[in-house]
């Protein structure tokens, strides 16, 4: 992925993955605070979440994401190296480009869908908090 420039590798300063993780959390919590309000962007919050842990998962390995690769870049890298743990960010990530890119405008979201959603990024903001102690490489 690094030689296709869907990764890049990043310095040691930018390589540190609390932020994100710390970011991680605060998102979903605003995501469960939407939930019942405004279904369509709590989905999409907690799709951010997921992916923002993705994201301090591989800023621990000195990587990112280029524009080319972008946030399915993310999805394979994830996928590629921790397996079952991270299968729901692609369903997550397709469903918020699906409200994000509408073939019909009308899309809606309903109640379980956001439950799922949220379950689901809880479950990969763990797997990643589980990984953060394993791969700080600095």
């Amino acid at each position: 992925m690094i030689a296709a420039q869907e990764l890049q590798r990043i310095r040691r300063g930018a390589a540190d993955g609390a932020g994100w993780s710390e970011k991680a959390a605060l998102t979903l919590a605003s995501a469960q605070h939407l939930a019942d309000t405004d279904p369509h962007s709590a989905l999409t919050l907690a799709y951010d979440a997921a992916r923002l842990a993705c994201m301090g998962v591989l800023a621990r390995q000195a990587l990112r994401p280029t524009t080319k690769g972008g946030h399915y870049a993310i999805q394979q890298a994830m996928r590629f190296q921790f397996g079952s743990a991270f299968e729901g960010f692609g369903t997550l990530r397709r469903r918020r480009n699906e409200l994000e890119y509408p073939e019909f405008p009308d899309e809606t979201v309903d109640r379980q869908e956001v439950d799922q959603a949220l379950a689901s990024a809880r479950s990969i903001i763990a797997a990643a908090g589980k990984l953060a102690e394993h791969l700080d490489i600095f």
